[in-house]
């Protein structure tokens, strides 16, 4: 098969078109013939050798036909999304003709979506998914802050929280970009700056409900002064860097009663993070009537995946940048 293959650690460039061995079927695996896949943030850190771990092979989703399944769960021939499990981490994962995935990470769809389009949804909507309605446990009618919405999960994040009735304040570095999450559902945009907290206070005087947290570890700190008391913020992606919290002290930094978490989609397929709690086939559903605005922003062929990663290095997709064969 042919694999996109990193030669070394470093930029695009290291990223290279080999031959690979077929993987083979085995139990409890899912072995998948990619049709098209979602380029993440997290692809261009394991890229660069600054993720803990990282195959050769990277990819942590894509969408494509069942080739075989051992066990039985899935038809030669199924509509399938995968996500996550090991993929790119510590399974050859999805920037391949094929793609072993964990069954327990792998979900049947029913949808007339190009493979493009289908590519756009399954990491991204899931991981919002699972942050707006488990760590943050936003309900109708409350605050919610993205921090980092023009990413692909924060423009995930913003559709599923508007039309769930939230009061969506996206956040951005770019003033162009207004539009796009107006158009997504945002009832106000703000952009990303020092002044952010304060400003937000001076327009929230007791706080918002809920933030959730894409930028990362420079502006957590920042993020958790917004919420009010009983409130809660979910850190969730890395876009300003995988660098630490320089020193954070909780007693002085930290307001007291708000609820700070993390969730990591890398848990998805676990007992306690099964994909059965995704509801994928409804998402995939309102993508098809135009509910949630999913569709990629830009997509690459194959052997274009060089640039696909420079684009994706520059920020400049101002969505999902999806990859088809």
């Amino acid at each position: 098969m042919r694999a996109i293959v990193i030669r070394e650690y470093g930029g695009p460039e290291v990223l290279g078109i080999e031959q690979r061995p077929d993987p083979q079927p085995r139990p409890g695996h899912v072995l998948v013939e990619v049709k098209a896949f979602g380029v993440n943030r997290a692809e261009t850190h394991m890229r660069e050798g600054h993720w803990p771990q990282a195959t050769e092979i990277s990819g942590i989703e894509c969408a494509g036909v069942v080739r075989a399944d051992p066990d039985g769960r899935f038809a030669p021939g199924t509509q399938v999304v995968a996500f996550m499990g090991g993929l790119g981490r510590t399974l050859n994962g999805s920037y391949a003709e094929l793609t072993s995935v964990p069954a327990t990470n792998v979900v049947a769809v029913e949808t007339g979506l190009s493979w493009e389009a289908l590519a756009a949804i399954p990491e991204s909507y899931a991981t919002a998914w699972a942050c707006l309605h488990g760590n943050l446990a936003l309900r109708p009618g409350q605050t919610l802050v993205v921090r980092g919405a023009t990413s692909a999960l924060g423009q995930a994040a913003v559709n599923i929280a508007a039309h769930a009735d939230a009061h969506v304040i996206a956040t951005t570095r770019d003033p162009r970009r207004a539009q796009t999450l107006q158009g997504l559902g945002a009832r106000e945009v703000l952009l990303e700056s020092a002044e952010l907290p304060r400003q937000l206070r001076e327009r929230h005087p007791q706080g918002v409900d809920a933030v959730l947290e894409l930028v990362g570890n420079s502006t957590v700190v920042g993020s958790l002064t917004m919420v009010r008391r009983g409130g809660r913020l979910c850190l969730a992606g890395f876009l300003g860097g995988m660098a630490p919290i320089a020193d954070f002290m909780p007693v002085m930094q930290m307001p007291a009663g708000v609820h700070f978490s993390f969730f990591g989609s890398f848990m998805f397929g676990t007992p306690e993070f099964p994909v059965a709690e995704i509801p994928m086939q409804t998402i995939v559903e309102r993508v098809e009537a135009g509910l949630y605005q999913a569709r990629p922003a830009r997509v690459f062929g194959f052997e274009e995946i060089v640039e696909a990663h420079r684009l994706m290095q520059a920020s400049g997709a101002n969505g999902k940048i999806v990859v088809r064969f």
